[in-house]
């Protein structure tokens, strides 16, 4: 895969300390974040990089840790992107939670340090971490609650265009 390397080698107290600063992860206790640490996969990828492409097979998801990325979706008009996220950011969850494959394809558009974690190690952490599997429940009805605005928008611009 082109434009992707090993991450930064750092300690695994530097790592735990850098995901307690996640919101996913604040309430998780250290034991957890450093097996969380230990046994995720530090990337680095160059700007341009893709990190998935819609349509692939989801295995994985990752957590931005420094950079940020574009998620873009084609469409009949070709690749728009509908979603720009940086520090923080976790991309990928969606294929890992509906056994679907990508819904959007994530693009890095900085040099980009990530997390990779593995499709059984993410479930491991959300049957074992009730807490962890709230957080993402409120990103994803965030997501959700502002993907209908946008619709909402789009819709009564379609409207007074008399497009609709």
């Amino acid at each position: 895969m082109s434009g992707v390397s090993e991450g930064p080698a750092m300690s695994i107290q530097t790592e735990v300390e850098r995901l307690r600063r996640v919101p996913l992860f604040a309430a998780i206790d250290t034991s957890r974040l450093k097996l969380l640490a230990f046994t995720s996969e530090r990337l680095a990828f160059e700007k341009g990089a893709v990190l998935f492409r819609q349509g692939d097979r989801g295995d994985s998801a990752y957590l931005i840790l420094d950079g940020s990325v574009d998620v873009v979706v084609d469409s009949d008009k070709g690749p728009v992107t509908v979603a720009h996220l940086g520090q923080n950011a976790f991309v990928g969850e969606i294929s890992l939670l509906c056994d679907t494959p990508r819904t959007a394809a994530v693009v890095a558009t900085a040099p980009l340090d990530t997390l990779k974690i593995k499709k059984e190690l993410f479930f491991q952490l959300l049957r074992d971490m009730p807490q962890m599997t709230l957080e993402i429940m409120r990103e994803l009805a965030e997501r959700l609650n502002n993907t209908n605005k946008e619709l909402s928008v789009a819709h009564a611009k379609l409207r007074s265009a008399g497009l609709e």
